[in-house]
């Protein structure tokens, strides 16, 4: 049963997708489902939508609505719903949605007017509800996600029960444009993406590199006081490796692989074909893969003559989709003992996923990521302790950079899916472990059957924003499978052995999501600890130039990221280039200021602070940035 609020919005996709025929009769219809910000509905249509048809369409939902049309639900047999898709016209992608429904299971149309569409609903009862809508944008979607079909069009729209919601809702969105990271980046100069790079994969330049270190920096300082091991790991793995993780086969349609996999490969090893042979074959396709089919053969004494089903002997290579299974043969390098656990693995590694064309977002949604990773090895007498230790460390990372309104989610598994893997009983442990370690935080929760990963459950923390939006963000995950799948072990005060638990946790889930949604939360505007630039000399003229290059020579020895603005333009061109720059402190340089050993502050967080000896001004841009302190906006005079 949908909300009152889905329910709106899928009657609006309905609305929608009417109007669309009004205007447009030979448009063919796929999906119009609700979504957490609005609604979507995909057409296939010759016609290449414009803003003015986006206007046009509005115009026609807001006339359908008026009508104060029924929804009426009409529930029939497969035969009837055939029938009446053939009649629309409406089968190209209809009849496939309509195979997606299990036998047994009841099929239903609702009816609007002189629209009819396959649906499981649930709607309002009349159109007339429908009072404060609004189309957005216009976007490609390939039929069913998958970049093999067909390109369809896509219209994004969102709606809300009233319209000062949507009024408020559609400030916010104008205040997220201003704040998008990807226009922030380019003007920061924080990153970059090349199409000869390829998309989804950013490239850190200097600015955005100082962003990313000094985050690095505070998290490491944190690992250490918990007791952290930092490890490192290549960015490849065999295959096999991945299908004894289960991550392969799991997220196989969003992995990248290395080498032809093995289905692909009987197109060119056929069976009954020799090694020798099929070296020569592999050779003309990938000469790396040939090079380690060599090796196997030269490391097990395979005789080169020997025939061998492809299968038993193809074994290549994949970028890594996640460092776990490198920190479990870490772990499993060597013997250890109860005293040794826990074992806490941490990593700033670099994982690759294919996500979709249409689905990559600047550098919150990307194919290639940096995860701020650990793996932790323990009892399952320290899982709890363990676990509140993990927590404890996204609660101070959020705290220091100001984001205290988040909430917390526990992924739990969906007893009616076949995606997880596992014993259910130690399913229970794990989820229970999260629930009581969630109690601890001392902030609202909430339980969510279906968003555990495959291998156990986890709790997530999502954060609002500055201008309300929610960002997944944190995760710690609590597995007992994969120790189970790798065999792993420790000897135990009984001298047995015993199986360890497993603790996945990431406090920023990865760099690039991350280091986006921090630009768009500050703004840009960086606390001075993270700021590319954290102070800009301005010298008022020339005469007081050697005065700016004693400070900078001062504040470089400190450790501040400074410059001197050494071109002769006038003082406000000069202040105007730090302001767009969003450098956090302007040290404003004249004959007095060089005179008296003193500077003129200028910071954006409290505008004109008014002139201080450089002598004072120093230890205090140091301890601010020793603190990671926030900056605190000076407050507005009452009026």
């Amino acid at each position: 049963m949908m909300s009152p609020l889905e329910e709106i919005r899928h009657s609006c996709s309905h609305v929608l997708a009417t109007a669309v025929l009004r205007l447009f009769p030979e448009a063919k219809l796929d999906i119009g489902p609700p979504t957490d910000t609005g609604f979507y509905y995909d057409f296939d249509l010759d016609h290449k939508f414009t803003p003015e048809d986006l206007e046009k369409i509005e115009a026609e939902m807001t006339k359908i609505a008026k009508e104060n049309q029924a929804f009426r639900r009409k529930e029939v047999s497969r035969e009837e719903a055939v029938e009446i898709i053939k009649s629309r016209g409406q089968e190209r992608y209809k009849l496939g949605r309509l195979d997606d429904i299990p036998e047994g299971e009841a099929i239903s149309f609702y009816e609007n007017g002189e629209f009819m569409d396959l649906c499981a609903g649930t709607h309002v009862r009349y159109t007339a509800k429908l009072k404060a809508f609004k189309l957005l944008s216009i976007a490609g979607a390939y039929h069913r996600g998958d970049e093999k079909n067909k390109q369809l069009q896509r219209i994004y729209g969102t709606a809300f029960e009233n319209k000062e919601q949507l009024a408020e809702y559609l400030a916010r969105m104008e205040a997220a444009k201003a704040r998008d990271h990807r226009k922030l980046g380019k003007e920061l100069k924080l990153f970059h993406i090349d199409e000869d790079v390829g998309q989804g994969l950013i490239l850190w330049t200097p600015n955005g590199a100082i962003l990313r270190q000094e985050l690095q920096n505070f998290i490491s300082e944190e690992l250490r006081k918990q007791g952290y091991s930092q490890v490192f790991t290549p960015h490849i793995g065999k295959l096999s490796l991945y299908k004894t993780s289960g991550h392969f086969p799991y997220y196989k349609e969003s992995q990248f692989p290395a080498i032809p996999e093995p289905d692909q490969l009987a197109e060119i090893a056929s069976a009954g074909c020799s090694c020798a042979d099929m070296t020569a074959r592999l050779e003309a396709v990938t000469s790396h893969f040939a090079a380690n089919l060599n090796e196997r053969v030269g490391r097990e004494m395979i005789s080169p003559d020997r025939v061998m089903d492809p299968t038993q002997l193809l074994d290549g290579f994949m970028l890594k989709p996640m460092n776990c299974p490198h920190h479990i043969k870490i772990f499993a390098s060597q013997p250890h003992s109860y005293r040794d656990l826990p074992v806490r693995l941490a990593e700033f590694g670099t994982v690759y996923r294919w996500e979709q064309s249409g689905e990559l977002n600047g550098m919150t949604r990307v194919r290639g990521f940096t995860q701020d990773d650990a793996h932790l090895f323990c009892t399952e007498d320290q899982i709890t302790q363990e676990i509140q230790g993990c927590l404890s460390l996204v609660k101070t990372v959020l705290t220091t950079l100001g984001m205290s309104d988040y909430r917390v989610r526990v992924g739990l598994r969906d007893p009616d899916s076949n995606k997880y893997t596992g014993d259910a009983a130690n399913w229970d442990k794990a989820e229970n472990a999260c629930r009581e370690a969630a109690k601890t935080l001392g902030v609202p929760f909430t339980e969510e059957p279906g968003e555990a990963a495959f291998y156990g459950p986890k709790i997530d923390f999502v954060i609002k924003d500055v201008i309300g939006r929610e960002w997944q963000l944190g995760t710690v995950q609590v597995d007992y499978n994969l120790p189970i799948r790798f065999d792993l072990s420790y000897i135990g005060a009984d001298n047995e052995k015993h199986r360890p638990v497993m603790i996945h946790r990431a406090p920023f889930g990865s760099m690039e999501r991350f280091c986006g949604v921090l630009i768009e939360h500050f703004n840009g505007d960086f606390p001075v600890w993270l700021a590319p630039e954290q102070v800009r000399l301005v010298p008022v003229s020339e005469k007081t130039l050697d005065y700016g290059k004693e400070l900078l020579r001062q504040l470089l020895d400190a450790g501040v990221r400074a410059v001197l603005d050494e071109d002769n333009d006038k003082l406000g061109a000069k202040l105007r280039r730090a302001e767009l720059a969003k450098v956090p402190h302007m040290l404003i340089l004249g004959a007095k200021e060089a005179e008296a050993g003193a500077v003129s502050v200028r910071s954006r967080a409290k505008g004109d602070e008014g002139t201080v000896p450089f002598a004072d001004y120093l230890p205090r841009v140091v301890n601010e940035i020793k603190t990671r302190a926030l900056a605190v906006k000076a407050e507005k005079p009452a009026t």
